[in-house]
């Protein structure tokens, strides 16, 4: 797999800062650290979106693999 090409050529993270609850770049941070650990789980043959919730469990944007 190492010297296989992946399908996905794009990640993409779209945070609302506006929708937050807290201070902004506390939630940014947070989201950052708990996916950049989390895209392990998720295969880059194919394409993937999930929804991305603040600390209080709130939608505030979305993040993509295409």
């Amino acid at each position: 797999m190492i010297n296989e090409k992946s399908k996905i050529t794009k990640f993409q993270l779209v945070v609302n800062l506006e929708a937050v609850e807290g201070q902004p770049s506390e939630e940014l941070a947070r989201i950052l650290r708990y996916w950049a650990g989390n895209l392990k789980h998720y295969s880059f043959d194919e394409a993937h979106t999930e929804s991305v919730m603040d600390s209080a469990y709130g939608e505030v944007g979305h993040w993509s693999l295409s």
